[in-house]
């Protein structure tokens, strides 16, 4: 039997990989820069979402398993890696 939270994960990343290759297609069905890097800008707010949400839910699963210090660690792992994403 399959891990609910694990089948939301990879449900998650499933969709994440089917939207890539759409943009993917896309572009080359456009042929154009312009249109291919607003195609790119789409997939860049989308990614981090779908980082965001596949995090969350992970953390969700383990939190009972993890002591607070470790998901102080966690959480602050994950700030770091919006912050670096997100930084101008």
């Amino acid at each position: 039997m399959i891990n609910k939270i694990v089948l939301s994960m990879a449900s998650l990343r499933l969709l994440s990989g089917s939207l890539e290759i759409i943009a993917a297609l896309l572009m080359i069905r456009f042929n154009q820069i312009e249109k291919a890097l607003l195609v790119n800008t789409g997939l860049a707010m989308a990614g981090p979402l779908i980082l965001l949400a596949t995090t969350t839910i992970g953390l969700v699963g383990i939190a009972e398993k993890l002591s607070f210090g470790k998901m102080l660690w966690v959480v602050g792992g994950v700030s770091c890696i919006f912050i670096g994403i997100l930084k101008k």
